[in-house]
């Protein structure tokens, strides 16, 4: 990947597409745009002055509480491709932030919307939008890549029909220690049979609700209700995560 760089209130990277992000049909993996849309969030927040490095200092962190991705077409392996990202404030207690991942031709192939929390790193309680007002914009009047903030997920009805189990382990780690949020998907997306996942996915949905550390034991359970599967990730009776996808 090329250096971050930025185009008025956008900050860009251009990407080609690796092999070790794709899956058996060539198509880019749902958990490398996460993987990519984390990094250039990274270096755009740093540059506007409320980054990693600045929050530390504060013993406070960002933490990504809801994800919606839209896939408009599959990316393929060796295509070349510029992320677009951009922070649109506040909104409520969440900071909103977009990204439009767009081909050569300058058609959109991904879009996603995500929303943020701060949180104190001792507490690892929130922190309130109006006490970060040195630190953040909260009325940034830019456009939208998904106009919609992402929802709560609501499971169906009914008992979850497949189950699955993953120990937290270095692999699965980011920088402040818990489980990086493209993993979830990585374990969503496992759980699901391969007659649907051979199908590429359309809209995907991700809720993270509780962090999970090394050694944690998440029970994964997964179901349908005909127009999307869901999968749950519970560490005893608390639910971590949520992914709806639809495919």
């Amino acid at each position: 990947m090329t250096p971050v760089r930025r185009e008025g209130y956008k900050y860009c990277q251009d990407i080609c597409i690796p092999c070790y992000d794709t899956d058996a049909r060539a198509n880019l993996k749902p958990a490398a745009f996460m993987d990519f849309a984390q990094e250039i969030a990274y270096w755009a927040a740093n540059d506007l002055g409320f980054g990693y490095d600045t929050l530390h200092v504060h013993h406070t962190a960002w933490v990504l509480t809801r994800m919606h991705i839209h896939f408009e077409q599959p990316l393929k392996w060796r295509e070349n491709v510029t992320l677009y990202t951009w922070h649109k404030g506040a909104s409520g207690l969440f900071y909103l932030r977009d990204f439009d991942l767009k081909d050569t031709s300058g058609k959109s192939r991904v879009k996603a919307t995500t929303s943020w929390v701060v949180i104190d790193e001792r507490t690892r309680r929130m922190v309130r939008p109006e006490d970060l007002k040195d630190l953040l914009d909260p009325d940034m009047k830019v456009d939208d890549a998904i106009e919609e903030p992402v929802q709560k997920i609501v499971l169906p009805k009914g008992e979850p029909g497949m189950t699955g189990e993953r120990t937290v382990s270095y692999s699965d780690l980011d920088i402040n220690g818990h489980t990086n949020n493209s993993r979830y998907v990585v374990w969503a997306m496992d759980c699901l049979p391969k007659e649907v996942t051979d199908s590429p996915v359309k809209d995907l949905y991700i809720n993270f609700v509780k962090e999970t550390l090394p050694g944690d034991r998440v029970l994964l359970s997964a179901q349908n209700d005909g127009s999307a599967w869901y999968v749950e990730g519970k560490v005893g009776d608390r639910t971590c995560f949520l992914v709806k996808a639809v495919f």
